[in-house]
């Protein structure tokens, strides 16, 4: 029983990660033409918020508890990047 879960869940898993790169692609495009800055650290925090999703998908997938490590490297670069960004923007913002 706990076999056909295992297999279920690992098929549902890749099914998920398959779907969830059409919006990661999406983002990744938003990030490079948006219009402006905003736009650009909204998809910014976009892309880290699906890659920490696949990043849990692929230990559920695999079994492997070292992407969850992964996932949390993600999440801390992630919100590392959104705040230089942020700070960064609002320099620009002074100087003008």
């Amino acid at each position: 029983m706990i076999e056909i879960l295992d297999g279920f869940l690992s098929t549902f898993a890749a099914v998920l990660i398959a779907i969830l790169m059409v919006p990661l692609t999406l983002a990744a495009v938003r990030m490079v033409t948006g219009p402006g800055y905003a736009d650009r650290f909204v998809a910014l925090d976009m892309l880290t918020g699906i890659a920490v999703a696949i990043a849990a998908l692929t230990m559920i997938a695999t079994g492997r508890r070292e992407f969850l490590d992964v996932a949390f490297g993600i999440a801390l670069i992630g919100f590392l990047a959104t705040c230089s960004l942020s700070a960064l923007l609002e320099k620009k913002k002074e100087n003008q």
